[in-house]
């Protein structure tokens, strides 16, 4: 089983707050990311929550290298 199909028992999730710590942004830059579709989230009642595992692959996939040249 893949790492994204595990049970939502099994998944790890993280509020608005948390995620704008890991990522050293705001609060309100995560909304952002939410509301565009960067970032899943689902609702719980007036709150979001993002699975911890999304955080990593939207960082991951924002990488941005330099090349050394």
């Amino acid at each position: 089983m893949a790492a994204d199909q595990r049970p939502l028992s099994e998944v790890a999730f993280l509020t608005v707050a948390e995620v704008a710590a890991v990522m050293r942004v705001s609060k309100m830059t995560v909304y952002r990311l939410v509301h565009s579709g960067h970032l899943p989230a689902i609702r719980v009642g007036r709150s979001f929550r993002v699975p911890e595992n999304a955080v990593h692959e939207y960082l991951r996939d924002s990488y941005v290298g330099v090349d050394a040249g």
